[in-house]
């Protein structure tokens, strides 16, 4: 057999289990999709290092570049498992096998899919045995070139039969149905002078396309709100099961609230402030009557993923909430709920997609990121950042340079700038709105024409200010003053 025909019979073969895996999938939870599976147990293996390396050097594109990285792997495996068998099929067969098992593995320990999900990775296992010594046998009987389309022209249409299919929960048309989110309790109006947009920084709230995202799974759940429900139990006298519609039927709130990620590098950009309308933790937990020693709230998405938040904190600032800036969740922010917890650090605490709350205690259960080294508990550190100049960038006349400033659920008192390592100057900070977003700033100056750098700290209610000391991120959070250089024209 000719190598570029050897190299096509093994790419084909992995194209079609693949794709015959992930048909499979639409039916049985499209989690179980060989490719999803084996993606999603790289990202639960991936040491912090990686994770925290691959977020700041990729940002929101990460999953991205690992489905593009797999792929190319994937592509030079199916190739050489071709050219390895231009004489006897037995070795390209062998990597089919070899490759379904890691794919029954990869499927057989994921939280959110059900028994039957390993069929996917058998039925792709089966498909490439049989399009690897069925075209391994065709091509070394003078197969033609209509052979190979035919079975690529398959291939892709399972392939997208599958992604049809197991995208065809109406997830919009449930957003739809809820209609409108009048809360009892709404958020005070955003005054003007809250944030400073001419200036450069962002506007105060976050539309919810703009809104940053830092999901753990490959895939984004599909529920509709008419399927859903939450459970709540653990370390309470009374576990009960919430509907969406109970949980609407309460007496809502409305918050604005800021959220952080704990990858964010000094000046770094995943933060964002938005309405929330929702129910209190604390209304829902106290009348599920919280037991003594309780001391975490672990919560648990559909997806898998786990945090663990701090009991206290939460009775006192968590929603749940099930509406962002005056519309439902939007699927990909966690339609149909999601936890809000103002001052805690995402990981253990936005759980998006929530279905389960258990009371419980961080001797016995523990986060998802918790054993990949991670700090258990996260309050969020006092921060800001130079939003314009930008970095390396020109300014022409007098020197504006404006910014943002967080410490939830503290608040932000106070930010200063200095110039070139001089003394520090106390900037004009934006209308205060809550203790729990974020705060503006900006401040005028007059500088000399050439090269400069620009300091910022911030410090919050309590007096604290930032620390200058520079840290990455792991375990809870990065420090150190975030510095921007400029010229001056």
């Amino acid at each position: 057999m000719k190598p570029a025909k050897a190299a096509l019979t093994g790419l084909l073969a992995l194209l079609a289990a693949l794709a015959a895996g992930h048909l499979v999938a639409a039916f049985v939870g499209l989690s179980a999709s060989p490719y999803l599976a084996v993606g999603n147990a790289f990202i639960d293996l991936t040491p912090s290092w990686l994770k925290d390396f691959a977020v700041s050097t990729f940002g929101t594109a990460d999953k991205l570049v690992l489905l593009t990285g797999m792929a190319v792997v994937l592509a030079g495996i199916g190739a050489g498992a071709g050219l390895a068998s231009r004489n006897s099929p037995a070795s390209g067969s062998l990597v089919a096998v070899l490759l379904g098992f890691v794919g029954v593995v990869a499927v057989a320990t994921r939280p959110d899919v059900g028994a039957l999900a390993v069929l996917a990775p058998v039925a792709g296992t089966a498909a490439g045995v049989y399009v690897f010594r069925h075209l391994h046998k065709e091509a070394r009987e003078s197969a033609s070139r209509r052979d190979f389309l035919i079975t690529a022209g398959l291939a892709v249409t399972a392939g997208v039969v599958g992604q049809v299919f197991g995208s065809r929960t109406d997830v919009e048309g449930s957003r739809r149905a809820v209609g409108d989110l009048t809360p009892e309790v709404k958020a005070p109006e955003i005054p003007v002078g809250a944030d400073f947009v001419r200036d450069g920084t962002p506007s105060f709230i976050t539309s919810s396309e703009d809104f940053y995202r830092i999901d753990t799974a490959l895939s984004v759940p599909r529920i509709r709100a008419e399927e859903w429900a939450l459970r709540v139990h653990g370390m309470v006298e009374r576990p009960m099961v919430l509907t969406f519609e109970e949980i609407r039927s309460r007496d809502l709130v409305e918050e604005t609230v800021t959220l952080t990620c704990v990858s964010n590098e000094v000046g770094g950009p995943y933060i964002s402030t938005a309405n929330f309308v929702g129910v209190r933790i604390g209304d829902v937990l106290r009348e599920a009557g919280v037991k003594a020693g309780a001391d975490q709230l672990f919560s648990t998405s559909d997806d898998g993923f786990t945090a663990g938040s701090p009991l206290d904190h939460v009775l006192e600032h968590g929603l749940i909430a099930i509406g962002m800036n005056g519309q439902p969740l939007p699927a990909e922010h966690g339609f149909p709920a999601r936890l809000v917890v103002p001052g805690l650090y995402g990981y253990v605490s936005a759980t998006k997609w929530v279905t389960d709350l258990k009371v419980t205690t961080f001797a016995q259960d523990q986060g998802y990121w918790i054993p990949r080294g991670w700090a258990t508990r996260a309050p969020i550190k006092a921060s800001s950042r130079i939003d314009r100049p930008a970095r390396n960038g020109e300014v022409r006349g007098r020197t504006v340079i404006a910014g943002t400033a967080w410490a939830q659920p503290r608040g932000v008192a106070k930010v200063e700038v200095r110039i070139d390592g001089g003394p520090w100057r106390e900037a004009q900070l934006g209308a205060d709105v809550s203790d729990t977003t974020w705060r503006m700033w900006r401040v005028e100056l007059d500088l000399r024409p050439g090269s400069h750098t620009a300091e910022c700290r911030a410090t919050d209610k309590s007096g604290l200010t930032q620390d200058q000391a520079r840290l990455d991120p792991v375990p809870d959070g990065a420090t150190g003053w975030h510095s921007v250089t400029f010229t001056v024209e």
